[in-house]
């Protein structure tokens, strides 16, 4: 009988509701949380989104078996102990379950010492489900992405900076707070901050703290989210948009273990975990004299490369699925399913926005559904809704400081002096902004010449 304060998760499976019905009330009065399905799909999708400690299935049942089952759990989630149950129990069917790897063969009526015991023997052997509390927030069956996932569990257990890469949307923030989670410092604070939204004095203020009076509107001490943190996690989100200035002052904390409030003489001890996240190659911004390259060896001690959405194609339905339901239950709707042509439709779109695109195409869909089923129409109207991408504040900001760029180049037909001059930058700075932005000055020139 489970005595753990954590009750053990059951996923029951069966196509006799009242069974179902009995023999659940039966294990939750016992100490389990039983999860009941009524086949094997619905089955196997609960345990791609959620976690387990044991499955009791029928053997016997419309569509996939009890064996077809197990057979899919042992591919997709190994270790996991399965105990079969069926009203047709013979010597060969249990010889031949056992033979393949199930651990237990019961026959009905069930004899409830016999069961306890199977399952006693089940939770001995079965994977701790905490160990995958901290990836809850991952939803995934793709190989790579559970590649990832093993290394993102391994490295949480030392204090060394991790650097998330990866295109935009697709679930770097997330990543970050699952390895805090898994981290010695998991009861302590996670903090996380976007670089490139804030200008430069305000990022500076916000990471490091002020003392009061240390600039026009401090009217109070502020602390700074590197004290804030203090025995956690800091994640340093779009950290390839940190100025040059606050680059050096961001080292020199993460060599020294103490930070310096603005207007202050005194140092202060800080005890933090570093994980950063950026979208841009930082290996070419070094190159470009935009990223210090002391700072890229000391964030990225550990590099976790996440892949995009096309690439993980199989967590698709997945999380689809995941999301419709998330989302109904806070929009307090209705909507429970995909048709099959919308599923297909969401399996074949590019998803250039990644998970964060997938997360409002569902939105839309919920919210625009007349009835419970998602209907291929409302998936189209949705991506096609989404396909003028809402820009981040960087990509936006980027976009801003090119057309400025452009803007000055016609203005002093392409003088760069005169540019440099008119937008309050030296030549130096104003070639590497050229560089960023792929332009080139003599386009704007009337002879082709450079000046």
């Amino acid at each position: 009988m489970p005595t753990d304060t954590q009750p053990p998760r059951l996923l029951l499976v069966d196509d006799d509701h009242s069974l179902l019905r009995l023999l659940s009330m039966r294990l939750e009065n016992e100490g389990y949380e039983v999860m009941a399905m009524a086949n094997a799909e619905a089955a196997q999708q609960a345990l791609d989104e959620g976690r387990f400690s044991v499955v009791l299935s029928d053997l016997r049942m419309p569509g996939a078996d009890g064996m077809a089952l197990f057979d899919w759990i042992s591919q997709r989630h190994p270790g996991l102990p399965v105990i079969l149950m069926t009203a047709h129990g013979s010597i060969p069917d249990a010889v031949a379950a056992t033979q393949r790897g199930v651990m237990g063969f019961l026959t009905k009526p069930l004899d409830h010492g016999e069961l306890r015991e199977l399952l006693d023997d089940a939770l001995s052997r079965s994977p701790n489900p905490d160990d995958a509390e901290w990836r809850r927030d991952i939803i995934t069956r793709s190989k790579q992405m559970e590649e990832l996932l093993d290394q993102a569990g391994q490295v949480a257990r030392s204090d060394v900076s991790v650097l998330i890469t990866g295109a935009s949307g697709t679930g770097k923030e997330v990543l970050a707070q699952a390895i805090h989670r898994a981290s010695p410092r998991a009861t302590h604070p996670f903090i996380a901050i976007n670089c490139g939204a804030l200008p430069e004095h305000l990022l500076e203020s916000e990471l490091f703290g002020h003392s009061k009076g240390a600039f026009t509107g401090a009217v109070r001490e502020q602390a700074g989210l590197f004290r804030a943190a203090d025995k956690g996690t800091l994640f340093l989100d779009e950290i390839g948009d940190m100025p040059l200035p606050l680059q050096v002052k961001l080292l020199r904390v993460l060599q020294e273990r103490q930070v310096r409030p603005v207007g202050s003489s005194q140092s202060v001890p800080v005890d933090v975990r570093v994980i950063s996240a950026t979208h841009q190659n930082l290996r070419r911004a070094m190159d470009e004299g935009q990223f210090r390259e002391d700072l890229y060896y000391r964030l990225n001690v550990v590099n976790l490369t996440l892949p995009t959405l096309r690439e993980r194609a199989e967590d698709i339905p997945l999380l689809a699925r995941h999301l419709l339901r998330q989302s109904s239950e806070r929009h307090q709707a209705k909507v429970n399913a995909f048709s099959d042509d919308a599923m297909e439709r969401l399996m074949t779109a590019e998803w250039p926005g990644n998970v964060r695109q997938l997360v409002n195409v569902i939105e839309q869909c919920v919210a625009l559904s007349p009835s419970p089923v998602v209907n291929e129409a409302l998936v189209k109207q949705a991506l096609a809704d989404q396909s003028s991408h809402w820009p981040t504040l960087t990509e936006a900001r980027d976009q801003f400081e090119r057309q400025y760029l452009i803007r000055a180049l016609k203005m002093t037909e392409g003088n760069v002096t005169w540019a440099a001059e008119l937008i309050g930058r030296n030549r130096t700075d104003l070639y590497k902004l050229f560089k960023k932005h792929s332009l080139d000055a003599r386009r704007f020139s009337r002879n082709g010449a450079e000046n």
